[in-house]
């Protein structure tokens, strides 16, 4: 059944769900304040990268079931469900979600609605939210017919679409039997192709966000530990992970080493799951060593660099690889901020590219060169480093970045180079957790 939607906020979660409920088959306005990215986006142009986005965007526009706007009331008005996705950025003094703007919507959404409503909430938000917002709008406008959900998203950066389209599972929280029902046939074609429904209370849908991520990022931090220590000890740790991995209880997902993690969910979820926690009377130690595991290991990974080249001072240090992750521009909480600017604070002379990320960066990163390509970071580098495992770094022309570098040394902190392709190239292989390769 075809369901008129709103979904307010055009970032990654918006942009994505509100393409992907369009190629379900269901009327999709989405709105958002920035009248330029609005203009931008109905003249088809979508403004973040995103593998498959804009193809989907523009097909959706074309067949009628997309659209665009800067009215929320409008929107609000011509929609069945409304559903908010908005950003959460965490509060500079406590690092708690900043809800201003799901609150905004909120109060809009109780403003305008004619007729019931449900107002859903994909934005990742503390627990108890749900009925923050139900005393919210029952206090603003009493009599109005809006009943509330949580939906919260599971998209990757870099296979969004994808995640949505063939979503493992759907979290539905709601008190309300109507929501429910609204919400059944709004993924009805995901559930009938095999997508697990979870129909539960709001507050636990909630958790369930924050439980997930909390959960991935424990297992990256227990990882990258293990690699620091391989390398103390002399163990591989891709074959550590290997070996974990094939016990079904564990399995073998996140278990790839790196710099850290970083992203808009993983820090910021985490960060906010341990303050709920702490505020119910709850914490939550293993999540909060978690936190300071992912923050010593990116200090680790300079040390790492400086022991390589014999210190940083001086030194030119050539960086691949700025965004958290292949496949996004996004760099927020990107190990690579952080790594950078130490490198940077040591008298490192470092210059960084990025297929995808480099605008996004230069606000960010001060008294850094960008390059024009991958290889323009070997210019008489000590080092190259690895941060970002984008798949064009696994085929790059070695010989000719060594031949550009004043000493062979490649950090490959992705563990994404072959040993035998450094060796050809005449670089030494500093992999992470395990053994340098000559």
């Amino acid at each position: 059944m075809t369901q008129r939607i709103a979904v307010v906020g055009t970032g990654y979660v918006g942009l994505v769900c509100g393409a992907c409920f369009a190629k379900l088959g269901h009327s999709v306005v989405c709105v958002d304040r920035d009248a330029d990215k609005v203009k931008a986006l109905q003249s088809g142009v979508v403004t973040i990268f995103e593998p498959g986005l804009e193809t989907l965007v523009f097909d959706q526009m074309s067949a009628g079931r997309l659209s665009f706007t800067t009215d929320t009331a409008a929107a609000v008005r011509g929609a069945d469900l409304v559903f908010v996705a908005v950003g959460t950025p965490p509060e500079p003094k406590t690092g708690n979600p900043d809800l201003t703007a799901v609150l905004a919507v909120t109060d809009a959404v109780a403003d305008a609605a004619e007729g019931f409503t449900l107002l859903v909430t994909k934005s990742t938000v503390p627990v108890g939210t749900a009925r923050r917002i139900e005393s919210r709008i029952a206090g603003r406008r009493a009599g109005v017919d809006i009943a509330v959900a949580s939906n919260p998203e599971f998209l990757r950066e870099g296979a969004a679409v994808a995640d949505f389209l063939e979503a493992e599972r759907i979290v539905v929280g709601t008190r309300d039997k109507r929501a429910l029902e609204a919400l059944k046939a709004v993924y009805a074609p995901l559930i009938e192709k095999g997508s697990v429904l979870v129909a539960t209370t709001p507050e636990t849908s909630e958790l369930v966000k924050h439980a997930s991520n909390a959960f991935l990022s424990t297992k990256i931090a227990f990882i990258n530990e293990m690699a620091r220590l391989c390398e103390k000890v002399g163990a591989d740790v891709e074959m550590v992970a290997h070996g974990m991995g094939l016990d079904a209880r564990i399995g073998p997902e996140f278990l790839k080493p790196g710099p850290g993690y970083g992203g808009s969910c993983f820090p910021k979820d985490a960060l906010a799951l341990v303050n709920a926690a702490r505020d119910a009377g709850s914490p939550l130690s293993i999540v909060e060593t978690v936190l300071a595991a992912n923050q010593w290991h990116k200090h680790a990974m300079v040390t790492k660099i400086g022991d390589v080249v014999g210190g940083l001072d001086g030194k030119r240090i050539g960086v691949l690889g700025i965004a958290f992750k292949s496949g996004t521009d996004d760099v927020r909480e990107a190990p690579s901020l952080t790594i950078i600017a130490e490198l940077v604070k040591g008298g490192a002379i470092v210059t960084a590219y990025d297929p995808e990320a480099m605008d996004n960066a230069r606000p960010l990163l001060n008294g850094i060169s960008y390059a024009d390509d991958a290889l323009g970071v070997a210019d008489q580098a000590d080092a190259v480093v690895i941060l970002t495992e984008w798949p064009e770094f696994r085929t790059l022309d070695f010989a000719a970045m060594r031949a550009r570098m004043r000493r062979p040394a490649l950090i490959d902190l992705r563990n994404v180079v072959k040993p035998e392709t450094a060796r050809a190239a005449g670089l030494v292989l500093y992999p992470l957790g395990k053994p340098p390769r000559a």
